[in-house]
């Protein structure tokens, strides 16, 4: 099963002058940072236009509302935590996947810690399940894209159980981590640990006998 793929997007058309792309991302960069500072239901296009130092109409010109430009900076978060695993892929290694799995984690954090926007939008349940997708739900999105780095890394036979082992591990190991994040800013060190134990020992029993 190939992993799966975003489906419909959000804006209403392409930048398609390099002025236009800037000025969208500097929307994307506006409604990730008021996320953060105002949560979801105080946001408002009007906010993201005045943050981003644009006119209202510039972000109705490629948004209908803010739930796409929130969509979309879902979309481009989602992509730079796949984008900065695969480097750590290519440039690390790794002594099987369980060291590949820890990797996941710690860009999570990483991420949790450094990009605007990216503690808001805990993607198994932030606004909208399908943010990501209009018929997979953000967790499946999310699950089948790490799930082909592992198989194209570490050789495990593709099957149901796979796809169903690393969808209950994100689904899990995201619950987990929300917890190190509630109380502590940078992370209890010592939540994220046991979410690594939980993750690896669960992946453990699933994957024995699935390598190819």
């Amino acid at each position: 099963m190939p992993a799966e793929e975003p489906g419909e997007a959000p804006l209403r058309r392409q930048p398609t002058q390099r002025r236009s792309a800037r000025r969208v991302e500097r929307m994307l960069d506006a409604c990730a940072d008021l996320l953060d500072e105002v949560g979801y239901d105080a946001l408002s296009t009007t906010r993201i236009a005045e943050r981003a130092g644009v006119a209202i109409g510039s972000v109705y010109q490629f948004f209908p509302d803010k739930r796409a430009v929130i969509q979309a900076v879902t979309r481009r978060q989602v992509e730079r935590l796949i984008s900065r695993v695969g480097r750590r892929f290519l440039s690390e290694d790794y002594a099987g996947w369980w060291d590949a799995v820890d990797a996941i984690i710690d860009e999570y954090v990483e991420m949790h810690r450094t990009v605007p926007g990216f503690r808001s939008l805990h993607f198994g349940d932030v606004v909208d399940l399908n943010l990501l997708d209009a018929v997979s739900d953000n967790s499946t999105v999310i699950a089948g894209r790490l799930r082909g780095l592992l198989l194209q890394e570490y050789g495990l036979a593709d099957s149901e159980k796979i796809d169903l082992a690393v969808l209950v591990a994100v689904e899990a190991g995201d619950a987990v981590l929300k917890l190190a994040f509630r109380h502590d800013p940078k992370g209890a060190p010592e939540i994220v640990a046991e979410a690594k134990c939980l993750i690896r020992g669960y992946l453990n029993r699933q994957f024995a006998g699935s390598s190819g």
